[in-house]
């Protein structure tokens, strides 16, 4: 497990812990108001900067779970063992679970990269199987696939945006690959097609 993410995500849930008590102060009563505030605020803080989390390990991914759960417990007053509860945050609030929502935040990263809307350092890392000299003839080339580069498998190179971002592309279906798709359109079908595997 990397140090620097477990000490990242601990940070996260502790912001998250500490804006609870701030709410709760504010807020005494538990309002319904309060209540989203806190969950939007926490889904928020549990958001920025996620991308980094790229092929974490489960363990890893499972605090900032924990704590969208807490979320959307909040909102909807339930208990802690109440069931049912992933399935109305994906039915209800239409939230994607941690893991889900860093190759969904990836992948539209990697549509702005291949439409120019990117940072140029990020870009640099993205080259089209179609502009690699000897593999035009590939099928890959007609999929708009990307040249994932080489890396070792007993150290954190997959976890890179160069690597987990190229992978997270190359696994999407031909038709989220389609250049001529707004940037609109394509998060719609990424999240629909994210969402029918739950």
């Amino acid at each position: 497990m990397c140090t620097g993410e477990y000490f990242y995500v601990s940070a996260v849930v502790s912001r998250c812990l500490k804006h609870q008590a701030y709410v709760f102060v504010v807020c005494p009563c538990h309002s319904a108001r309060g209540n989203i505030f806190l969950s939007y605020l926490w889904c928020a803080l549990i958001d920025y900067c996620n991308a980094v989390l790229a092929e974490s390990p489960r363990v890893i991914t499972d605090k900032l779970q924990r704590v969208r759960n807490s979320a959307a417990r909040v909102v909807i007053d339930t208990r802690k063992y109440d069931s049912g509860l992933s399935q109305l945050m994906h039915d209800e609030f239409h939230w994607l679970d941690v893991t889900d929502r860093v190759r969904f935040k990836l992948a539209v990263l990697m549509y702005r990269c291949l439409h120019g809307t990117a940072p140029p350092y990020l870009m640099d890392s993205c080259t089209l199987t179609a502009e690699v000299t000897g593999r035009q003839h590939l099928r890959s080339a007609t999929q708009r696939k990307l040249v994932v580069p080489r890396y070792r498998l007993n150290s954190f190179g997959h976890q890179r945006f160069s690597v987990a971002g190229l992978s997270t592309w190359n696994l999407l279906p031909d038709s989220l690959r389609d250049p001529n798709l707004s940037l609109d359109t394509f998060k719609r079908q990424l999240k629909t097609y994210i969402f029918a595997k739950y």
